[in-house]
């Protein structure tokens, strides 16, 4: 039996919150009334019985992606899958890694099918799906730890550039991670693009066997956990200036080969109050307006 979850104005009376189970989704639309209107009702409608139709393929969504091949059926599921499928030839990930942000997209797309907007955004737990009509922008802020409250810095997001999805990644964060990032910020041009490579970039930054590193294996923290028996970060003891730059440098390498190959199209990588940023700007365009690749030192924490 389908579950009827949450639906809800939040109290501003201009953003819809939609939740059930763990998924949790904050929108906000711009346009005319009666197109706001018709937006949500239909991204209501679709988000009904969306957690029911990842659990009837939840095994296979938590087994590793084959890179060539894709038997799920569902819409979301599909798309999960094809946002990790690049990845998987050299590295284990499943579907799940995709999930927020896939989830985020399909509201959204729905919302778009539906009415006329000037701009939209669906925020399922920090990973955003984005729509902006020209003209129009949208401002993001950039956070050092995600269970913290505090924005570090913002960036601007103008309707002429191509990124449409943002995710965060990292051991603060909802999920596990294989590396010792405080926090990955991806843009790409799907939601469930920055979702799978910000998890990706976030597993790169590592110093593997480090004393002060402390990893336990997934499943003794969640049994049913994708990562099995992996070694997931429980914490990060003190690291040299050099141990941290050198684990950033290793995430930044893997973020620039993901930009040069378009998966991406920047992101913010965070470790112990230091910053790297990996990203073009393009045409001219105001650093402001993108990443630009540099060592912020000394980033005070949120």
């Amino acid at each position: 039996m389908t579950r009827l979850p949450q639906i809800a104005l939040l109290p501003d009376g201009k953003r819809l919150h939609l939740q059930d189970g763990p998924i949790d989704l904050v929108i906000e639309a711009k346009g005319g009334d009666a197109d706001v209107r018709s937006a949500y009702l239909a991204a209501a409608d679709r988000f009904t019985g969306l957690l029911d139709e990842l659990c009837t393929e939840l095994a296979e969504l938590r087994t590793a992606a084959n890179p060539d091949r894709c038997s799920l059926k569902g819409v979301v599921a599909r798309r999960m899958h094809a946002a990790v499928a690049p990845f998987a030839a050299d590295c284990f990930i499943t579907p799940m890694a995709a999930v927020a942000g896939s989830v985020a997209e399909e509201i959204l797309g729905t919302m778009l099918r539906t009415a006329m907007l000037d701009r939209a955004f669906v925020n399922n737990g920090g990973d955003i799906a984005l729509h902006l009509a020209d003209g129009e922008q949208f401002t993001v802020g950039l956070m050092d730890r995600p269970d913290r409250h505090g924005v570090m810095q913002t960036m601007t997001i103008d309707a002429d550039r191509p990124a449409r999805g943002i995710a965060t990644s990292g051991r603060h964060g909802r999920s596990f991670s294989l590396g010792i990032a405080d926090a990955v910020t991806v843009l790409a041009r799907t939601a469930s693009q920055a979702d799978a490579a910000a998890t990706v970039i976030a597993n790169a930054v590592d110093l593997p066997g480090h004393p002060a590193i402390r990893r336990v294996p997934a499943n003794e923290l969640q049994p049913d956990s994708d990562l099995g028996e992996r070694l997931v970060t429980r914490d990060v003891g003190p690291l040299t200036d050099h141990e941290i730059e050198q684990a950033l440098e290793v995430g930044a390498a893997r973020a620039r080969m993901l930009l040069t190959s378009g998966l991406i199209e920047g992101a913010a990588l965070r470790l112990l109050g230091e910053t790297r940023l990996v990203g073009a700007t393009g045409n001219g365009a105001p650093a402001s307006h993108g990443f630009q690749e540099r060592t912020i030192e000394h980033m005070p924490r949120a």
